[in-house]
């Protein structure tokens, strides 16, 4: 019988690529993304118990994420009075790949958009189903379809005054 900890342990590894987009989309430095990620996997921890199965586990970790992420960065928003340069690890590292770029690129548009919009971008690119968006972010599923079709015309518009 595999352990209550090493189970939830598998989880995190099978699932960590969720967990870091989420962390990279709302943080604009490695260490915040580092502290999010970490913030992230506590409140999974701690509602691990609580999920019942009525849902997919990445829906359920998608919640969880997002929840966590958008919760920090409000208290963030709140305490800091000051604006912070939007510069990161990742605006020096210098790479000819037009591909790593475009990414690079896509991130920094994403990131722009308010904080649900962000979310249902994310969670598109990942492949999950309308359903999925939808329940994650407490939505219909017409209506994550119509704001994800608005949102491709957004983020094709700032990609194309970026390029």
């Amino acid at each position: 019988m595999i352990s209550k900890e090493k189970e939830f342990a598998q989880l995190v590894k099978d699932n960590q690529g969720l967990i870091i987009k989420v962390s990279r989309l709302y943080t604009n430095s490695l260490e915040d993304e580092e502290d999010l990620f970490q913030e992230i996997v506590l409140q999974l921890w701690r509602s691990y118990d609580s999920f019942k199965g009525n849902s997919k586990i990445s829906t359920w970790m998608y919640r969880v994420a997002l929840n966590t992420a958008i919760t920090l960065f409000r208290k963030k928003s709140k305490s800091l009075q000051t604006n912070e340069l939007d510069i990161n690890h990742r605006d020096f590292i210098e790479d000819d790949d037009d591909k790593q770029q475009q990414i690079s690129l896509l991130y920094t548009v994403i990131k722009t958009l308010p904080n649900v919009e962000r979310a249902i971008v994310m969670m598109y690119l990942d492949d999950l189903p309308y359903k999925d968006i939808a329940e994650n972010l407490g939505i219909t599923e017409v209506n994550a379809r119509v704001k994800m079709n608005r949102l491709k015309k957004i983020l094709k518009e700032k990609m194309e005054k970026h390029a």
